[in-house]
């Protein structure tokens, strides 16, 4: 398979479309591995494959050019889903050069015996391919230290690695090729669960970007940006701080559903016009789902039962990985019923204060059941942060 990107320019990668899980990340629609060709005077591969994959890749350079006619292969990322098919592609290119920066042929020195390839190292520099020019601007921790964008300023395009990436397998390589929406979805659900945490580096690079004309993203993943270019430059302007809508998300993991009764109470308040309520049973939901729901919200209950003197297990997971992630900006309080002994809602307590969240009010917590007296106070935390929703976003 074989697409046009651009005059001489070609998507050489491949479909993965029942992959459904990316260490973790559940991939309900699959994923892509982008690779693309350059032709000019000399010829260019820009990034590879996931190991698997590299006879599939190389079928499709194979297609377009002689293998032995590759001057360079760039390696914008050493991560394997991305350069696990160099070992395979450097031996089917013997006159190509590996072009990457210093930190990334460090970490490929890790993941493979690099010591016979031809490796040219670059810092924001460029090479010319006769009619085109290959620009580098190194990007650190976006999101790895060796992360780079390369940038064809003839065509302006920008290649951009895993930034403004989704994983959404198609037959189709172009955003108005397929819905925009599920494409801008798919691209918000990567960016809260891989990019997050590193909105401080997006920032710069997206100051950057700025100063670039772009007419065309391609990035390592998912579709191609033609027409949304504005679009998905302003969405990550916006997730790279967090930027809270007016939305609140009830949370909860539930034993004998008294938590869950409180949880339903809470939303029932929270679900005021103007703002976005969102319920989520978190066994009946996944941590790929949740971080996407946690990059824009302004408040948040977070209600666990107690088991063993602390909360439930997959609450517990949600907090962790949540940690790694660093949502900014929320506010929120605990939640949670107990039987003979405490802990569940204030474990989730301890943990809101630990991130530095905005507390809206002490663990609301009940013995058992909830009393329709204690329903009527979580439908008041409800609504108070349906009004915190309005407020957070009112100010930005």
């Amino acid at each position: 398979m074989n697409i046009k990107i651009s005059d001489n320019i070609d998507w050489v990668g491949y479909v993965d479309w029942t992959v459904r899980d990316f260490h973790g990340y559940e991939t309900a629609r699959g994923a892509t591995y982008n690779a693309y060709l350059v032709r000019d005077e000399k010829t260019a591969l820009i990034d590879t494959v996931k190991r698997p994959f590299a006879d599939a890749l190389l079928a499709n350079v194979a297609a377009v050019v002689d293998l032995g006619d590759v001057d360079y292969v760039v390696c914008n990322h050493a991560e394997p889903d991305h350069a696990g098919a160099l070992p395979r592609v450097m031996a089917a290119m013997p006159h190509a050069e590996l072009v990457c920066n210093k930190r990334c042929a460090a970490a490929l020195a890790r993941h493979a015996d690099t010591s016979g390839w031809k490796i040219r190292i670059v810092d924001n520099d460029a090479i010319s391919l006769g009619g085109r020019t290959l620009q580098f601007i190194d990007t650190p921790m976006v999101h790895w230290p060796e992360s780079m964008f390369t940038y064809l300023p003839e065509d302006r395009i920008l290649f951009s690695m895993d930034a403004f990436g989704q994983h959404y397998a198609t037959s189709q390589r172009f955003d108005d090729e397929v819905s925009a929406a599920v494409a801008l979805d798919e691209a918000k659900t990567y960016y809260a669960n891989i990019v997050m945490p590193y909105g401080r580096q997006v920032a710069a690079v997206l100051d950057k970007a700025a100063a670039l004309p772009i007419d065309l993203i391609a990035p390592s993943h998912g579709i191609v940006w033609r027409s949304h270019v504005a679009d998905i430059l302003a969405a990550y302007r916006d997730w790279s701080t967090c930027r809270a809508r007016p939305k609140v998300v009830v949370i909860y993991d539930t034993m004998w559903d008294a938590t869950g009764e409180m949880a339903r109470a809470i939303h029932e308040g929270a679900s005021q016009p103007g703002v976005e309520a969102v319920l989520i049973h978190v066994r009946l939901s996944n941590l790929t789902r949740i971080a996407a729901e946690m990059l824009d919200v302004a408040a948040v209950a977070f209600g666990s039962s107690t088991l063993n003197r602390g909360m439930m297990p997959m609450a517990a997971a949600v907090l962790n990985y949540l940690e790694g992630l660093r949502p900014a900006n929320k506010a929120g309080f605990a939640f949670g019923s107990y039987g003979w002994g405490t802990g569940g809602a204030e474990a989730v307590h301890g943990w809101l204060e630990s991130q530095k969240w905005d507390i809206l009010r002490e663990p609301l917590r009940v013995q058992y059941r909830p009393t329709p007296d204690v329903l009527d106070e979580c439908r008041r935390a409800g609504r108070l942060l349906a009004e915190r929703a309005r407020s957070a976003t009112a100010e930005r």
